[in-house]
């Protein structure tokens, strides 16, 4: 679909721009040297604000209904509970992911035909055995159906083994399926590097998404003793390898999705006088000091409490939901008897002072230099307990050290916080193999903590060459957060929870991409790639509709006031950007690509979506809290993919339509080099990115005008 004015949908933006102010440069502080799914509220949980605004209620109402009301199926569809067709289908829910019919009995009263056909079928007299052996199957023949042993078995002396006798299924099952089949085509065609043309993927379909089960309920099971015990296979954490592999919504081993790998591309490699190793970033990041502040004694001011909590429940925990605002005074309490110096609440108290007091000063990279950033002497108070949770295997320690990744994010320290959390996800994995060991009061909190950690991996798998925690292979057994439980008069703030669902819906799908497009057995031809991309395309646009209402944002081409609306928008054209992206090298590689008007239309939506991350660069501060190290690296390789187009004859006259005048580009990547240099004092690794952008753009402007 061609981009029109309309700004109505996705596939709608407008070619107007406007251009963002450049900045003065600022210097910071001195461092040390260097398919699951979401279920959409209905409009009765949507209700109308001041204005006739609308504001969303929290989901917590829906605790007490974990598994039917917040299922899967909302941002992403779910086809993924084709998995559960292991029950009977009386059993089954009737209300089937994105319109697929209720139930068989429906369909009958509907088609009768349907149920003729079905009733022919049954007189049908059939010749063959209703199950036939393996070994039948395998060599075409046919099997007399003898158990425990068919004639030809016997006569081979081979081992007859039966399949188990198949489930009856109805029609919304059927088309489930059939899509997974269609899906697991494309994967197979995938991994063998098939460069088929006969996938055809239609635009109506429901979107794929490995689903995630409901709740954690789906982990136990009742013995005859009626204890629960774990399904869990118990041969340790190292089992799970093999399970995280089949799992397309998880971030591959080995992928080229990293911001530097565009050095590697034809046109964008002469913009740097040297080669980069991608590995570079990380290397600098693990030569990096610590930070020295951690050493000396904490000191803690406790003298604006009330206004850093009021912060962090206003500005922080929509991004991490994992503060429960009902139990908060309890945990407040039990600290301030212990006098902040020991005990879990302790730590989570002190590191909630440090994200609230650091949230209420904007942007880190504004920062004035020389200035201890905001919450560190918190954050210095809560590091001298680590070392007693780094021993305790409690749901509440592993809070303490996700919190305290969240911080060291804040401080865009990414090496640093992956090492909490890979302490975060051993402590998940030893609570997970065995559910009963979680209280069920903490059951809600350890799948919030579980999926922020997933989140967080997943961000620094796609830039560094990290190994993998193995918390990946429980993402199927783990529900997904339905709403904190507690007394209203208790609750210190809101439970801000839709942001962080749709974060986790995004987050997958982005995975899926690095696996299908961007992973080593991925296909290289545009024409293997064009239905797997429409797929995701498809995908994405879904996602984007299942929004609820306040936050589906507008595709209009302004900055927008909301911060969460902002951060979805950017996280949107990200994702649209990678999509597209393989289209852009096969144009610099051989400008002849350019013909293919699929080639030439998916090149148009990528570099628009790159434009629309680019055109308005401050807006990328709404994020900085979580995202700023992330989002400075995806920054980097729109830029780059950017100026890559403007070199290229074809590449650089679709770039000039989708703004206002040439000028424009000049200005925007200009901004970008500008803000990326503003970052470079945070850390080693956007220090060496923001040199990379800027000899980049020097080169290319010679080069343009040689």
């Amino acid at each position: 679909m061609s981009p029109s004015s309309n700004g109505d949908s996705p596939h709608s933006v407008t070619a107007t721009m406007t251009a963002a102010a450049s900045a003065t440069v600022v210097r910071q502080y001195p461092l040390p040297n260097r398919d699951f799914t979401v279920e959409i509220p209905s409009p009765q949980q949507l209700s109308a604000g001041p204005n006739g605004a609308n504001t969303i209620k929290s989901p917590n109402s829906l605790k007490a209904a974990r598994t039917p009301n917040f299922s899967r199926e909302g941002i992403l569809g779910s086809a993924q509970k084709a998995r559960n067709l292991s029950q009977s289908s009386d059993n089954r829910p009737e209300a089937i992911a994105n319109g697929i019919p209720k139930s068989a009995a429906s369909e009958e009263s509907v088609n009768p035909l349907k149920r003729r056909n079905t009733d022919a079928a049954v007189d049908y007299p059939r010749r063959r055995a209703t199950i036939a052996c393996e070994v039948c199957r395998s060599r075409k023949s046919r099997c007399d159906g003898t158990k425990p042993k068919c004639k030809l078995c016997t006569e081979l002396g081979a081992e007859c083994i039966y399949r188990e006798p198949g489930i009856k299924l109805d029609a919304g099952d059927k088309l489930i399926l059939e899509r997974l089949n269609r899906i697991e085509s494309l994967l197979q065609m995938n991994m063998v590097g098939h460069q088929g043309n006969g996938i055809n993927l239609s635009h109506d379909s429901p979107n794929m998404s490995n689903g995630t089960a409901l709740s954690g309920d789906n982990l136990l099971v009742r013995d005859a003793n009626n204890n629960f015990v774990s399904i869990i296979p118990s041969g340790g954490l190292g089992t799970w390898s093999a399970n995280a592999t089949n799992n397309i919504s998880t971030m591959p081993k080995v992928h080229t999705n990293a911001a530097l790998h565009l050095l590697q591309w034809p046109l964008i490699r002469d913009l740097v006088s040297r080669p980069y190793d991608p590995q570079i970033l990380l290397q600098l990041e693990m030569a990096r000091e610590p930070l020295h502040s951690l050493a000396k004694t904490p000191c803690v001011d406790l003298s604006n409490t009330n206004a850093y909590i009021e912060a962090y429940f206003d500005r922080v925990n929509v991004w991490y939901a994992c503060v429960n605002p009902y139990t908060w005074r309890s945990h407040y309490r039990i600290a301030l008897s212990n006098g902040f110096r020991e005990g879990p609440e302790s730590c989570i108290v002190l590191l909630v002072l440090a994200l609230g007091q650091a949230s209420l000063r904007g942007s880190i990279s504004r920062i004035v230099p020389h200035e201890d950033p905001p919450g560190l002497q918190y954050f210095t108070a809560a590091w001298s307990l680590l070392p007693g949770m780094m021993t305790s295997n409690s749901v509440l320690a592993a809070q303490c050290h996700l919190l305290a990744a969240a911080y060291l994010f804040y401080l865009v320290r990414p090496l640093e916080a992956w090492n909490l959390l890979c302490t975060t996800s051993t402590k998940l994995q030893l609570l997970l193999m065995t559910p009963n060991r979680v209280p069920a009061d903490q059951r809600e909190l350890i799948e919030r903590i579980y999926w922020n950690s997933l989140l967080f991996e997943s961000d620094l798998l796609a830039e560094l060459d990290l190994p993998h925690s193995g918390v990946v292979a429980f993402e199927e057994n783990v529900g997904l957060p339905c709403g904190f439980e507690g007394d209203e008069q208790e609750a210190v703030g809101r439970d801000e929870l839709w942001y962080f669902l749709a974060e986790i819906a995004l987050r997958r799908l982005l995975n899926r991409v690095s696996q299908l497009i961007y992973s080593k057995d991925s296909m290289a031809s545009t024409t293997s790639l064009e239905p797997v991309v429409a797929e995701l395309d498809f995908q994405l646009t879904q996602w984007y509709e299942s929004l609820p209402v306040p936050l589906q944002f507008p595709f209009t081409r302004t900055m927008l006031p909301d911060p969460v609306q902002t951060v979805l928008r950017l996280r949107f054209f990200a994702c649209r950007t990678i999509i597209y992206r393989p289209y852009i090298l096969a144009v610099l590689d051989n400008e002849q690509a350019i013909l293919d008007p699929a080639v030439r239309e998916s090149c148009t939506k990528c570099l628009e979506a790159s434009i629309r991350q680019l055109e308005h660069i401050t807006a990328h501060h709404a994020g900085h809290m979580p995202y700023l190290w992330q989002g400075a690296l995806s920054i980097v390789s729109q830029t780059l993919l950017v100026m890559g187009a403007t070199m290229s004859p074809s590449l650089s006259t679709i770039l000039w339509s989708l703004v206002p005048h040439r000028e424009a580009i000049d200005q925007i990547i200009n901004d970008v080099v500008m803000e990326i240099e503003r970052y470079a004092v945070l850390s080693p690794s956007l220090s060496l990115s923001a040199e990379i952008i800027k000899e980049a753009e020097v080169r290319r402007r010679t080069f343009l005008s040689g």
